[in-house]
């Protein structure tokens, strides 16, 4: 299991856990050991339920446990979890957040089951190569989220998840056809100022989909997908992020406005381009989800930050630079198949 380092510190390398060990016997038979717990190895099993999908399981449980009881496995996961002790969280709502995820992990012991997921293609005009990052969730800590460019949006994926937006759904969407011109640095300190700008720009957002709209509606019929019209929009596509590219060559000074709070105060002081965005927000058990309006901040090649507007929040996102094998998706349709199966494993 590849975990992300402690939070908030998103240049951090990854940490490594072994969760289960498989041993090759004589005569094609296998044995199967569980890593989880602090006893040392034991009896565990595997089953392959269907092509790239497996589940293991723990057959020995009580090795997991610890002579000190909950207590003392919940301290030990926090140190491992989050590099600290519960004396040293001093924010209640913090607390609360952290005592929901060691329950809802640890219910698990080591009972998972594993799907395939595929690293996003790349092409020349993405904006940066997509793939892997870690980013701070406020009290939630640091989690995984996938980048991936699809024509003239991005995305971004929860590969791990918290109680208010489960893995799978897509935390962050980024229009690349509405570059944000930011205000001077003094004015950037003006929530108000960058708040007026990035509605303004909703309101825009709002005007044209409304027109798309009418004028799908007037059509005789849609054009179909593929052929020559598909060709066309990536086109299209392409050419608007190559303009936003050829923007993004020279950076500008960046500092958060007054009020914004920051997990990670080591944040880039200078950004290539900005544009707008959408956030995905939910009370507890994904209840009441919206998407509200953010900006979007490429910093450089390996960061990015996204300000969430109605949070007054900034998460600062940091490329993981493991290098998985034979991650990548056979055809840009089973990238989009997975995408949307995760999605529906989340709903």
């Amino acid at each position: 299991m590849y975990l992300p380092p402690h939070d908030p510190h998103v240049d951090d390398p990854m940490r490594f856990k072994p969760l289960f060990r498989i041993h090759l016997m004589e005569r094609k038979c296998a044995t199967v050991e569980c890593m989880y717990g602090h006893k040392g190895p034991h009896n565990g099993h595997i089953q392959i339920v269907k092509k790239d999908e497996f589940s293991t399981k723990c057959n020995q449980t009580d090795h997991h446990r610890m002579s000190g009881g909950r207590q003392e496995e919940f301290r030990t996961w926090l140190r491992e979890e989050w590099g600290r002790t519960l004396e040293d969280i001093f924010h209640e709502h913090m607390q609360e957040l952290i005592l929901m995820k060691f329950i809802y992990t640890s219910q698990y012991d080591n009972c998972l089951t594993y799907r395939r997921i595929y690293l996003p293609p790349s092409s020349p005009e993405d904006l940066i190569r997509p793939g892997l990052f870690k980013g701070t969730y406020g009290s939630h800590g640091l989690e995984i989220v996938m980048l991936s460019f699809h024509g003239k949006k991005a995305k971004g994926t929860k590969i791990t998840g918290d109680p208010n937006i489960p893995a799978g759904q897509q935390t962050v969407e980024i229009d690349l056809a509405h570059p944000l011109q930011l205000p001077d640095i003094e004015n950037l300190r003006d929530f108000s100022e960058l708040s007026r700008i990035v509605l303004e720009v909703r309101e825009q957002v709002r005007r044209e989909e409304q027109e798309q709209e009418g004028e799908d509606r007037s059509q005789p019929a849609a054009k179909p997908l593929g052929g020559e019209g598909a060709a066309e929009g990536e086109e299209t596509a392409a050419g608007a992020e190559g303009t936003t590219q050829d923007k993004a060559s020279a950076s500008q000074p960046f500092v958060l406005p007054m009020g914004v709070i920051s997990r990670n105060e080591d944040y880039p002081r200078t950004c290539r381009i900005c544009f707008y965005g959408t956030g995905l927000i939910a009370g507890h058990g994904f209840t009441s989800p919206e998407r509200t309006p953010g900006v979007f901040v490429l910093f450089d090649d390996d960061r990015f930050g996204f300000i969430w507007l109605e949070l007054k929040s900034f998460s600062l996102y940091s490329r993981i630079k493991v290098p998985f094998q034979n991650a990548e998706a056979p055809s840009r349709e089973a990238f989009d198949e997975m995408l949307k199966n995760i999605q529906s494993l989340a709903t």
